[in-house]
């Protein structure tokens, strides 16, 4: 099953793909949930991000391919990670499938994609063993985690360099039935391929991150875990470029980059 969330009349409403037409629900579909008999056309659909999560985390350093890449793209020594590592990002840069990534007008930096795999979490969960981990994850979504690197280095935190207002658009659809460590993930910048990697390369496992995780964390329905991208994360997106994040079972996720005058 695949499933959106989409914008009617002004207000979100969540729908099940059935060949090219979205069949409303009446609700978010992790549990039972009924058809209110409305159809929309795909092409016609505003896209919104799958869900608004509580919780907005990302794995970070989970890739040794893209660890080698940064450290020579950026002059750091960023290190392998020991444990999984989780960070936070705001779910207010959440942005849907088909809108524009709005970059600030005093951006000078480079801003950079990173396309991801992305585990919607179903039902509450607490203390889950390695082997238990998937139970509570409801399916996967595509994300493309843009940063703007100079931003990401001159300041402190991350608060602006990757929170910005639809600096993470998410989507379209989630797959329910897909094993998160199989997965191919490929980007592509005005219908050229830049990026293309496997999720089986993940240093730590979906498995061993989710139970790390609610070790120390509740998670709840609708929270979303980014599980990191591999590789270069070049070239630099301009204005006007087109980024598209695919995955064969998912969909592709397309968003065009605009700046700010």
């Amino acid at each position: 099953m695949k499933w959106c969330r989409i914008e009617i009349d002004g207000s979100p409403a969540f729908g099940i793909l059935r060949n090219d037409v979205i069949a409303v629900v009446d609700r978010v579909p992790f549990d039972k949930f009924e058809y209110t008999g409305q159809i929309v056309p795909v092409t016609e659909a505003t896209f919104m991000a799958p869900v608004q999560p509580q919780n907005f985390y990302a794995a970070g350093l989970n890739f040794r391919n893209h660890i080698t890449w940064a450290n020579e793209h950026f002059g750091k020594k960023f290190q392998v990670p020991t444990e999984a590592d989780i960070g936070y990002r705001s779910p207010n840069a959440l942005t849907g499938h088909g809108s524009d990534v709005i970059v600030p007008a005093d951006s000078r930096g480079s801003l950079e994609f990173e396309g991801e795999l992305v585990l919607v979490v179903g039902k509450r969960a607490k203390n889950l063993s390695e082997a238990d981990a998937m139970s509570c994850i409801a399916g996967c979504t595509l994300g493309n985690d843009l940063s703007e690197r100079e931003w990401q280095f001159n300041d402190r935190t991350f608060w602006r360099a990757k929170n910005t207002d639809t600096f993470k658009p998410m989507g379209p659809f989630v797959a329910t039935g897909l094993d998160p460590m199989r997965q191919e993930v490929t980007v592509s910048v005005n219908g050229k391929e830049v990026s293309s990697y496997s999720t089986e390369h993940m240093i730590f496992s979906v498995s061993q991150y989710i139970s790390r995780m609610s070790r120390y964390l509740t998670l709840h329905p609708g929270d979303v875990i980014w599980l990191g991208s591999d590789g270069p994360t070049m070239p630099g997106l301009k204005d006007g470029d087109v980024v598209e994040v695919s995955n064969p079972s998912i969909g592709t996720l397309r968003n065009r980059i605009v700046r700010a005058v």
